[in-house]
């Protein structure tokens, strides 16, 4: 269930001076993977931005579950611009609208799915970005598709990573189903920019945070969250040594819709907070220390419980930054 923080936060995304919401007015957007935390923030954003400046800007939703949709998506204020498409990335329904702008962020999350169930996680990255891809094509649609910054593998410890450079990731791990399906996609993205001349752009998003969590995501910063929630502490199963950047989701939105009309086709941005660059272990102390509460060890073995191996991943941001995009300094749960 969504609260009122969420509400609050969606808000604010309405006024992020970046977003050029001149583009979108009249303009319908496509989204897959529209009740997770990044689809759902931008549906909400875009529905106070609707009823603000009275933009008209149509969403069309592709959802697993209609009943969830519905539930998920019951304080929006212009329902009437928000259209709900039930099925999946592998087999859209036929669409009659026009559709002006997707964005593609249909995903496996959970990183133990990525070993239990290694075959569907690569399936619909794979075969569910080309169908989204040839809805592109066929509507003459932009798109930009979210992947992630586990694309670049293992770098070393200090380097700061730009687009040009990707990681080696064995196919033999069967966690890197993850990350290499994002490649593939990353790579068909490239392919009917190049060859079709689709306008596609691809972004790397760090680890997005923000109060739109579900109450069922296993991710260690929602478990986090739980934690100060419930007045308990923090149990980490890891040493917690891996470092990374974090994005606030009202900072992916606006750096979807600056990407989507700005963003040069077949290319490749990263989206972080830089700010936020830090280790599992200094996240959950300073989020512990705020909050009253401690960091506890339980270390467990990671292979087994699909925890992904020690990364350091350092985003360089600057070919966002260069389309005007700027974080809008809402990791506060990390300062």
């Amino acid at each position: 269930m969504l609260n009122q923080s969420f509400l609050s936060d969606v808000r604010e995304i309405e006024g992020i001076a970046c977003i050029p919401w001149d583009k979108y007015r009249k303009k319908t957007i496509f989204v897959t993977g529209g009740t997770g935390l990044i689809g759902t923030t931008l549906i909400y954003g875009v529905d106070y931005a609707n009823n603000v400046r009275d933009l008209e800007i149509k969403i069309i939703a592709l959802v697993r579950d209609l009943e969830k949709a519905k539930e998920r998506f019951q304080y929006l204020l212009k329902k009437d611009m928000v259209q709900f498409v039930v099925g999946n990335v592998e087999n859209i329904p036929e669409i009659e609208d026009p559709i002006d702008f997707i964005v593609h962020g249909a995903s496996q999350t959970a990183s133990k799915e990525f070993i239990n169930h290694a075959v569907e996680t690569i399936r619909t990255s794979v075969f569910g970005t080309t169908q989204v891809l040839d809805l592109a094509k066929k509507k003459g649609a932009k798109l930009v598709y979210l992947s992630s910054m586990e694309v670049y593998g293992f770098p070393e410890k200090g380097h700061k990573l730009i687009e040009s450079e990707i990681g080696a990731l064995s196919p033999l791990d069967l966690r890197n189903s993850y990350p290499l399906g994002k490649i593939m996609s990353e790579s068909l993205c490239c392919a009917y920019a190049k060859e079709y001349g689709v306008d596609t752009k691809i972004i790397r998003l760090a680890q997005t945070i923000g109060a739109g969590i579900s109450e069922k995501d296993k991710r260690v910063f929602a478990y986090f969250s739980e934690c100060v929630r419930d007045g308990k502490n923090i149990v980490l199963k890891t040493r917690g040594e891996a470092e990374r950047c974090y994005l606030h989701a009202n900072d992916a939105v606006s750096a979807i819709l600056v990407c989507l009309v700005k963003g040069a086709a077949g290319h490749a941005y990263n989206a972080a907070d830089e700010e936020t660059y830090c280790s599992i272990a200094e996240m959950a102390q300073k989020i512990a220390s705020a909050n009253g509460i401690k960091v506890e060890y339980d270390l467990q073995d990671e292979k087994a419980n699909g925890f992904p191996k020690t990364v350091y991943l350092k985003l360089d941001t600057n070919a966002l930054k260069e389309l005007g995009w700027q974080p809008n300094g809402r990791t506060q749960y990390l300062q």
